[in-house]
């Protein structure tokens, strides 16, 4: 297969875009969330768990630490008692309560807005940081999740298992105000049509412009 230019990928990822926006017209945030307080706290939750369990579980952790404040002042034990089902419940206590500590001393009480404020919390990467700042802010992110990783990979828009070099090289193919949705179509068309273990290419809306179709599902 002759190697593919720059300009040509750039090209298919833009017309991979446009289909996929066709496609999933109502694409948004499958976390339940009221303000960027939630949002991060049901997006550190999300981690090795599935969307649909962490919404399960918001509800009380919220009706219980409404605000960063009452999950700063939170007993470690009692976050790992409500959040047990999402897995990792340990780890993901302690970081849920650093973030909140931090939160409130260092940015008085509000969720910061800023890609390098919201890394130095507690339990969030660049991959969080972006779902906040494109959900919340209004600031193009480019959250790269597995399905992103996965999903980049196979249509030969970005190579390597490196989140962030794989963000990176996104960003060079899609125009800002599109990173934000299109992290959201990618992760809907890798939930329902490009399933890992068994995908669905006789129904895929992409299919003519993904190289692995062939040589890997044929």
């Amino acid at each position: 297969m002759p190697r593919e230019s720059k300009a040509a990928r750039r090209a298919r990822a833009i017309e991979i875009n446009a289909r996929l926006t066709r496609e999933y017209p109502h694409a948004a945030c499958a976390l339940v969330h009221n303000d960027a307080y939630q949002l991060l706290v049901a997006t550190i939750l999300s981690a090795q768990c599935t969307d649909k369990r962490v919404n399960l579980v918001t509800p009380r952790f919220f009706a219980t630490w409404p605000t960063p404040a009452d999950l700063a002042a939170a007993d470690v034990d009692e976050i790992i008692e409500v959040i047990r089902s999402t897995g990792f419940f340990n780890h993901k206590a302690k970081s849920l309560k650093g973030m909140a500590v931090m939160v409130i001393e260092a940015y008085g009480g509000r969720v910061p807005a800023g890609l390098d404020d919201l890394v130095r919390l507690p339990g969030v990467g660049r991959k969080t940081a972006n779902v906040i700042l494109g959900n919340v802010f209004g600031v193009p992110g480019l959250a790269v999740d597995t399905h992103m990783l996965r999903l980049s990979n196979l249509l030969g828009l970005a190579r390597g298992r490196d989140a962030v070099k794989v963000e990176h090289t996104l960003g060079k193919l899609l125009p800002p105000e599109e990173w934000t949705m299109f992290s959201h179509r990618i992760i809907e068309h890798g939930r329902k049509v490009c399933i890992a273990r068994r995908p669905r290419c006789d129904e895929c809306t992409i299919n003519e412009l993904c190289p692995s179709r062939k040589s890997t599902f044929t």
